[in-house]
Protein backbone atom coordinates (compact mmCIF):
# COMPACT_ATOMS: atom_id res chain seq x y z
CA UNK A 1 0.00 0.00 0.00
CA UNK A 2 2.42 2.41 1.09
CA UNK A 3 4.42 2.14 -2.04
CA UNK A 4 1.55 2.84 -3.89
CA UNK A 5 0.51 5.87 -1.94
CA UNK A 6 4.24 7.23 -2.56
CA UNK A 7 4.07 6.58 -6.65
CA UNK A 8 0.42 8.27 -6.76
CA UNK A 9 1.71 11.25 -5.19
CA UNK A 10 5.17 11.48 -6.94
CA UNK A 11 2.55 11.30 -10.21
CA UNK A 12 0.63 14.12 -9.12
CA UNK A 13 3.52 16.20 -8.19
CA UNK A 14 4.77 15.51 -11.20
CA UNK A 15 1.70 16.91 -13.42
CA UNK A 16 1.52 19.98 -11.61
CA UNK A 17 5.31 20.45 -12.43
CA UNK A 18 4.36 20.13 -16.41
CA UNK A 19 2.02 22.25 -15.99
CA UNK A 20 3.56 25.22 -14.37
CA UNK A 21 6.82 24.79 -16.66
CA UNK A 22 4.25 25.03 -19.72
CA UNK A 23 4.04 28.43 -20.61
CA UNK A 24 1.63 27.92 -23.71
CA UNK A 25 -1.00 26.42 -20.75
CA UNK A 26 -0.41 29.14 -18.02
CA UNK A 27 -1.18 31.94 -21.24
CA UNK A 28 -4.31 29.87 -22.35
CA UNK A 29 -5.34 30.18 -18.37
CA UNK A 30 -4.94 33.41 -18.65
CA UNK A 31 -6.65 34.31 -21.94
CA UNK A 32 -9.43 32.18 -20.70
CA UNK A 33 -9.82 34.11 -17.13
CA UNK A 34 -9.83 37.28 -19.27
CA UNK A 35 -12.78 35.56 -21.42
CA UNK A 36 -14.88 35.31 -18.73
CA UNK A 37 -14.48 38.35 -16.81
CA UNK A 38 -14.99 39.95 -20.06
CA UNK A 39 -18.34 38.17 -20.41
CA UNK A 40 -19.47 37.92 -16.49
CA UNK A 41 -18.94 41.83 -16.65
CA UNK A 42 -21.27 42.41 -19.65
CA UNK A 43 -24.10 40.31 -18.34
CA UNK A 44 -22.68 36.89 -19.49
CA UNK A 45 -22.49 33.46 -18.05
CA UNK A 46 -20.10 30.74 -17.36
CA UNK A 47 -21.60 27.15 -18.26
CA UNK A 48 -20.09 23.85 -17.08
CA UNK A 49 -20.43 20.65 -19.04
CA UNK A 50 -18.89 17.26 -17.79
CA UNK A 51 -19.80 13.64 -17.05
CA UNK A 52 -18.37 11.20 -13.91
CA UNK A 53 -15.73 12.92 -12.06
CA UNK A 54 -16.10 15.83 -14.20
CA UNK A 55 -19.29 16.88 -14.04
CA UNK A 56 -18.24 17.15 -10.31
CA UNK A 57 -15.45 19.20 -11.22
CA UNK A 58 -18.34 21.11 -12.92
CA UNK A 59 -20.67 21.92 -10.23
CA UNK A 60 -17.75 22.31 -7.62
CA UNK A 61 -16.14 25.16 -10.26
CA UNK A 62 -19.78 26.62 -11.02
CA UNK A 63 -20.38 26.88 -6.89
CA UNK A 64 -17.00 29.00 -6.87
CA UNK A 65 -18.13 31.78 -9.00
CA UNK A 66 -22.02 31.50 -7.92
CA UNK A 67 -21.18 31.25 -3.94
CA UNK A 68 -17.65 32.80 -3.56
CA UNK A 69 -13.88 31.43 -3.65
CA UNK A 70 -11.55 33.73 -1.72
CA UNK A 71 -13.73 36.80 -1.69
CA UNK A 72 -17.05 37.99 0.34
CA UNK A 73 -18.87 39.63 -2.63
CA UNK A 74 -21.66 39.58 -5.16
CA UNK A 75 -22.46 36.55 -6.79
CA UNK A 76 -21.47 35.83 -9.86
CA UNK A 77 -23.28 33.57 -13.33
CA UNK A 78 -21.73 30.20 -12.90
CA UNK A 79 -24.14 26.98 -13.39
CA UNK A 80 -23.00 23.35 -13.70
CA UNK A 81 -25.66 22.05 -16.74
CA UNK A 82 -25.80 18.32 -15.36
CA UNK A 83 -27.48 19.67 -11.75
CA UNK A 84 -31.67 19.23 -12.86
CA UNK A 85 -31.85 15.55 -12.49
CA UNK A 86 -35.97 15.29 -13.78
CA UNK A 87 -34.45 17.32 -16.88
CA UNK A 88 -30.95 14.96 -17.45
CA UNK A 89 -33.34 11.61 -17.10
CA UNK A 90 -35.85 12.89 -19.37
CA UNK A 91 -33.72 14.36 -22.12
CA UNK A 92 -31.79 11.39 -21.83
CA UNK A 93 -34.42 8.95 -22.00
CA UNK A 94 -36.87 10.94 -24.70
CA UNK A 95 -33.93 11.97 -27.09
CA UNK A 96 -30.43 10.69 -26.64
CA UNK A 97 -27.90 11.67 -23.81
CA UNK A 98 -25.88 13.04 -26.38
CA UNK A 99 -28.27 15.78 -26.53
CA UNK A 100 -28.76 16.98 -22.87
CA UNK A 101 -26.01 19.59 -22.93
CA UNK A 102 -26.43 20.87 -26.25
CA UNK A 103 -30.27 21.61 -25.15
CA UNK A 104 -29.69 23.60 -22.21
CA UNK A 105 -27.00 25.34 -24.09
CA UNK A 106 -29.47 26.16 -26.80
CA UNK A 107 -31.75 27.13 -23.92
CA UNK A 108 -29.47 29.52 -21.60
CA UNK A 109 -25.91 30.58 -23.72
CA UNK A 110 -26.29 33.98 -25.30
CA UNK A 111 -23.83 35.39 -27.44
CA UNK A 112 -20.56 35.94 -25.58
CA UNK A 113 -21.55 33.74 -23.23
CA UNK A 114 -18.57 30.83 -21.99
CA UNK A 115 -19.38 26.69 -21.94
CA UNK A 116 -16.41 25.13 -20.26
CA UNK A 117 -16.70 21.65 -21.55
CA UNK A 118 -14.83 19.14 -19.53
CA UNK A 119 -13.79 15.90 -20.78
CA UNK A 120 -10.33 14.37 -20.23
CA UNK A 121 -10.31 12.14 -23.22
CA UNK A 122 -11.50 15.00 -25.43
CA UNK A 123 -14.33 12.12 -26.87
CA UNK A 124 -17.35 12.58 -24.91
CA UNK A 125 -19.83 13.04 -27.47
CA UNK A 126 -22.79 15.13 -25.52
CA UNK A 127 -19.51 17.61 -24.27
CA UNK A 128 -18.42 17.59 -28.28
CA UNK A 129 -22.80 18.56 -28.87
CA UNK A 130 -22.32 20.79 -26.45
CA UNK A 131 -19.81 22.84 -28.12
CA UNK A 132 -20.76 22.77 -31.31
CA UNK A 133 -23.76 24.16 -30.40
CA UNK A 134 -22.23 26.82 -28.23
CA UNK A 135 -20.43 27.75 -31.67
CA UNK A 136 -23.82 28.38 -33.39
CA UNK A 137 -24.61 30.48 -30.45
CA UNK A 138 -21.30 32.35 -31.10
CA UNK A 139 -20.45 31.42 -27.34
CA UNK A 140 -16.84 31.24 -26.30
CA UNK A 141 -15.81 27.39 -25.56
CA UNK A 142 -13.17 26.47 -23.30
CA UNK A 143 -11.79 22.80 -23.55
CA UNK A 144 -10.74 21.11 -20.33
CA UNK A 145 -9.34 17.56 -21.20
CA UNK A 146 -5.72 15.51 -20.83
CA UNK A 147 -2.79 15.70 -23.47
CA UNK A 148 -4.26 14.54 -26.49
CA UNK A 149 -7.29 16.50 -26.77
CA UNK A 150 -9.30 14.69 -28.66
CA UNK A 151 -11.72 15.58 -31.13
CA UNK A 152 -12.68 18.40 -28.83
CA UNK A 153 -9.25 19.85 -29.33
CA UNK A 154 -10.59 20.51 -33.00
CA UNK A 155 -13.77 22.36 -31.94
CA UNK A 156 -13.06 24.62 -28.95
CA UNK A 157 -11.99 28.04 -28.98
CA UNK A 158 -9.58 27.31 -26.24
CA UNK A 159 -7.97 23.89 -24.71
CA UNK A 160 -6.59 23.49 -21.34
CA UNK A 161 -4.74 20.18 -21.70
CA UNK A 162 -3.30 19.04 -18.29
CA UNK A 163 -0.11 17.44 -19.75
CA UNK A 164 -1.23 13.46 -18.63
CA UNK A 165 -3.11 10.66 -20.15
CA UNK A 166 -3.85 9.18 -16.56
CA UNK A 167 -7.64 10.39 -15.65
CA UNK A 168 -7.37 11.01 -12.15
CA UNK A 169 -3.99 12.93 -12.77
CA UNK A 170 -6.18 14.89 -15.33
CA UNK A 171 -9.22 15.44 -13.28
CA UNK A 172 -6.70 16.77 -10.37
CA UNK A 173 -5.51 19.35 -12.87
CA UNK A 174 -8.34 20.66 -14.01
CA UNK A 175 -9.26 21.88 -10.65
CA UNK A 176 -6.29 22.87 -9.93
CA UNK A 177 -6.79 25.15 -12.98
CA UNK A 178 -10.33 26.04 -12.66
CA UNK A 179 -9.20 27.26 -9.20
CA UNK A 180 -6.63 29.31 -10.97
CA UNK A 181 -9.00 30.61 -13.24
CA UNK A 182 -11.86 31.43 -10.35
CA UNK A 183 -9.41 33.26 -8.29
CA UNK A 184 -8.32 35.28 -11.27
CA UNK A 185 -12.04 36.20 -12.43
CA UNK A 186 -12.51 37.08 -8.59
CA UNK A 187 -9.98 39.08 -8.24
CA UNK A 188 -10.44 41.22 -11.25
CA UNK A 189 -13.76 42.08 -10.71
CA UNK A 190 -13.73 42.52 -6.91
CA UNK A 191 -10.78 44.45 -6.65
CA UNK A 192 -11.84 46.29 -3.71
CA UNK A 193 -12.95 43.33 -1.72
CA UNK A 194 -10.62 41.89 1.15
CA UNK A 195 -9.70 37.95 1.24
CA UNK A 196 -12.37 36.28 3.78
CA UNK A 197 -11.45 33.63 6.24
CA UNK A 198 -12.43 29.94 4.93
Amino acid sequence: MKDTIERRLKEAVSVKQAIANDRELISLVEKSAQACVKSLSEGGKVLFAGNGGSAADAQHLAAELSGRYYFDRKPLFGEALHVNTSYLTAVANDYSYNEVYSRLVEAMGRPGDILFAISTSGNSQNILNAVETAKRLDMISIGMTGMGGGLLGKKADMMLKVPSSDTPRIQEGHILLGHIICELIETAMFKNYSVQDN
